[in-house]
This record gives structure tokens, C-alpha cells and sequence, in this order.
């Protein structure tokens, strides 16, 4: 059964609201480029990094490991753990979206927490895909655009020291996690995971902590019932632009 083409009105509404949260989200690009040169990155290494990696909190999570002094691989598997939430969104936006070969490798790349809020709401596939593309294709280019911004800025800075800028990871991360605290169970697996960080700082190296904490939040997953796959985290949140 053949479903009805969107009309014009549909589809000038998906594509406004789309462009919209790209730009209240592709601005938080600026904060990570200045977090990232301020943690010892230089600007090719940050603007390659939102090219390549392009999820947030992830890329957040390696500037703030390699901030503390942790190695470069300790960052990286940091930033994988939080980014296998990504997988979870695949499993739902694939049969949703309907798409095979080049077309899905593509949109995995801008497989994100506000193009997956973007269309999982829509009543047909094309809507659904209009509704990703025009959010992930936004988000892309103005992060980017606002990442390369930010890191000249702060580089132009010098010592971040200086402005504070050595505190900015830790209000960054505060941010992504603030929106989400409406939920009890988020409350709990928060503290918990903030206990068990605080615990292995003085025992372990720079990195090591942040994972602890992020697997504090898998057990809470696994042993707690499957969350409903049309609730997908961050559509409550798309307005805030948290990846």
C-alpha cells in the first residue's frame, strides 16, 4: 500500500523545524572548539574530530580525558562507550527509514540524538526521511561551521587558565547531563556514577574514572527493564541541542 505524499505545507514544516534545531544545536560547536584547543588539541586536530566522530558528548569526553592528562586511547574508548547509545538509535531509524547500501553508510554518519528525534514522530517514510536528513545535515555543517570558530577563538586565547577555560569540560558535561535529571532513575545513576568516578581519581590514571562511571550507567540498563524504542533519549531534549 502506497502511503500519501506529504503535502507542501508537511514538508515546509519538517524542513523549518529541522533547519531550526540544527542552528540552536550546531552552536554549541563553538564550546567544544575552545574546550578542545584549550585541552591541548590544535585547531586541524578539532575541526577533523567534529568531521570524523560528529556525536557531542563523545567528543566532549576525549577533550576532557586528554585535558586531565590521560592518554589518547584512554579518551577514545571513553568517547566509543558513549557513543554505543548510536547503535540502539540504528536498530530503530533502520526499518523506519527504509534505506540499503551507500544510502544507510551515509546516514549512519549523521545518526545523532536530534535526527533521530526528527523523525521517529512522523507518521510515514518519507516524512521520517526528510525530517533526519534536513536535522543530521544541519547539525553536520553548523557544528562544523561553529567547531572551527571556536578552536581559532581559542587558540587566539593562549593559556585557558587565564579565562577559566580549564574548568569549561566540566561545565559542558554539566550541561549535557542537567536536562536529563526530570528523571529519577537518571538522578540515581547519576550520583552513583558520580561516587564511583570520585572514588578511582586518587587510585587510577586520567580516563579511567570517567569509564567506570559510564559502566555504572550500562548496569543500570541491563538490569533494569528495556526501555520502549519509540521513547528514544534526547526528544525531550532536542531544543537544548545535547548529542
Amino acid at each position: 500500500m502506497l502511503e500519501p505524499a506529504l503535502s507542501p505545507g508537511e514538508r515546509t514544516g519538517i524542513i523549518r523545524d529541522g533547519v531550526a534545531v540544527g542552528v540552536a544545536t550546531g552552536a554549541y560547536g563553538v564550546g567544544f572548539g575552545a574546550v578542545a584547543v584549550s585541552s591541548g588539541l590544535s585547531v586541524a586536530q578539532t575541526c577533523v574530530l567534529s568531521l570524523l566522530m560528529f556525536t557531542g558528548a563523545s567528543q566532549f569526553a576525549l577533550a576532557g580525558v586528554v585535558a586531565a592528562g590521560g592518554a589518547p586511547m584512554s579518551g577514545a574508548a571513553t568517547a566509543l562507550l558513549l557513543g554505543t547509545r548510536n547503535t540502539l538509535y540504528g536498530l530503530r531509524m533502520a526499518p523506519l527509514l527504509k534505506w540499503g547500501g551507500w544510502r544507510r553508510v551515509a546516514a549512519a554518519h549523521v545518526l545523532i540524538d536530534e535526527s533521530t528525534a526528527m523523525s521517529v514522530s512522523r507518521s510515514s517514510t518519507e516524512g521520517a526521511r526528510l525530517g533526519f536528513l534536513t536535522t543530521g545535515v544541519s547539525v553536520f555543517v553548523l557544528w562544523n561551521l561553529s567547531t572551527a570558530i571556536g578552536a581559532f577563538a581559542g587558540e587566539a586565547v593562549g593559556d585557558p587558565r587565564t579565562f577559566g577555560l580549564d574548568a569549561a569540560v566540566g561545565a559542558a558535561f554539566l550541561a549535557l547531563l542537567w536536562p536529563r535529571l526530570k528523571d529519577r532513575r537518571n538522578v540515581v545513576v547519576g550520583v552513583l556514577a558520580a561516587v564511583v568516578a570520585l572514588s578511582m581519581v586518587p587510585l587510577s590514571a586520567p580516563g579511567v574514572p570517567v569509564l567506570a562511571a559510564g559502566g555504572v550507567a550500562v548496569l543500570v540498563g541491563v538490569l533494569t527493564k528495556r526501555q520502549d524504542p519509540t521513547e528514544i533519549p534526547g526528544v525531550d531534549d532536542v531544543a537544548g541541542g545535547h548529542r
